[in-house]
């Protein structure tokens, strides 16, 4: 049986529907004899809270059965630094940017905008908090004393797993997540990251662990959607990418139909 490196890379931003492919494949990784480790190649400014999460555990999971290195490509912040920190070592560049430990709840209010268009809104409902968090409207105090309660307890998980995935003391992650960013060389020197390389040596790291050559190395893509199947030529697919990249930054940028969302 010839046995192999697999290279799983990540970009973009977290998503649910972005993430989901690389957890099949990583769930898939974990079952296959001939892979034998994994470089886990990323680069991402973090993305939804519960997405981040599950990219960690995925990874987690596959290094507990066959050793996993990440690789931080020119960003590992907020949730793309939690999915690294699933791996048994983690790699940045001096330039990276990483870290980014907190976690960020936007609410858009866009009713002062909806009435110079013309345009009113009237929420019926049942529930005394059923219209709560409506883009449509400001948050009241309670909505705001609510959400911040919420976003606390992620705030506190995403620091405990810090500390306890890089063996520090938890307070002494609390000081370093601001929600600020570090050079990879300055994250070495705080303990956030193992080493400096490219990706490269963070292959070579992975093929000492295992005893396979980093020539027997195989990337590891998901499966193309149908459409993009569909358009592969030319304008269509320009069209098509154009297209895609326009909604999701869209609903980047107003997150849910609620008007909130919760985003390492």
């Amino acid at each position: 049986m010839r046995e192999i490196l697999a290279h799983v890379a990540f970009r973009g931003t977290i998503r649910e529907r972005s993430v989901e492919p690389y957890l099949r494949i990583l769930r898939g990784l974990r079952d296959r004899r001939r892979v034998k480790g994994v470089l886990l190649d990323i680069s991402s400014g973090g993305g939804e809270s519960i997405a981040s999460t599950d990219f960690y555990l995925a990874v987690k999971r596959l290094d507990a059965a066959k050793p996993v290195i990440a690789s931080i490509g020119s960003m590992g912040a907020s949730g793309a630094y939690m999915a690294a920190l699933g791996a048994r070592r983690v790699y940045a560049y001096p330039e990276s940017a990483v870290g980014s430990i907190g976690v960020i709840m936007p609410h858009f209010a866009t009713r002062d905008l909806l009435r110079r268009l013309g345009i009113s809104v009237d929420l019926l409902h049942l529930g005394e908090h059923k219209d709560a968090y409506q883009a449509y409207r400001p948050l009241t105090e309670e909505e705001r004393t609510h959400l911040l309660a919420f976003a606390r307890s992620s705030y506190d998980s995403f620091v405990a797993l810090v500390a306890r995935e890089r063996r520090r003391p938890i307070e002494e992650v609390r000081a370093l997540a601001t929600g600020e960013f570090w050079s990879g060389t300055r994250s070495v020197e705080l303990g956030l990251v193992d080493a400096l390389g490219d990706r490269d040596a963070a292959l070579e790291e992975l093929s000492k662990l295992t005893g396979v050559p980093t020539g027997k190395t195989v990337r590891v893509v998901p499966p193309r959607p149908f459409v993009e199947r569909l358009l592969n030529g030319g304008a269509n697919a320009l069209t098509n990418a154009v297209a895609t990249r326009v909604q999701e930054s869209i609903e980047e940028s107003l997150l849910d139909g609620g008007g909130y969302g919760l985003w390492r």
